[in-house]
């Protein structure tokens, strides 16, 4: 039977362990600030068409992080089926970030649509931070 992509474990080099593992603690952190000290700045970033109420939606997407930063951590034979979901991850809170930015909402310090502006830019390299830590960008291929 032959194997699919998220079958395989590849080989990544040192610094794609570094940063699979980097990434990994980052949102683990990023979960417990939901859920504890930064809940109020992370209420502020839902956007209001989302159809849950904000302290939810807060809540979930901090438990989600929790548990795809600890599967980066751990879950190193499974890091490129990891990977795809760490980038599906962010994918889908990207529209969050865009009505930060079009509603023109002060949080975590962006107070300014220039910055917000530049927020957004990050966005597509923790995709491409989580597919090339993960090796799912070269296997995905």
């Amino acid at each position: 039977m032959p194997l699919t992509p998220l079958d395989e474990n590849p080989r990544t080099t040192a610094p794609q362990t570094i940063g699979r593992l980097a990434l990994g603690s980052f949102l683990v952190l990023a979960g417990v600030s939901h859920l504890t000290f930064a809940r109020d700045e992370f209420r502020a970033q839902v956007p209001g068409w989302t159809p849950l109420d904000e302290d939810t939606v807060v809540v979930v997407s901090g438990v989600v992080e929790i548990t795809l930063g600890g599967a980066a951590l751990l879950l190193g034979r499974r890091k490129v089926a990891v990977g795809w979901l760490l980038a599906a991850f962010f994918v889908a809170i990207f529209p969050g970030n865009i009505s930060q930015y079009a509603t023109h909402t002060d949080a975590f310090g962006l107070d300014s649509d220039a910055k917000r502006g530049v927020r957004l830019l990050f966005q597509p390299l923790l995709v491409l931070w989580a597919l090339w830590s993960t090796g799912a960008w070269r296997r995905g291929r």
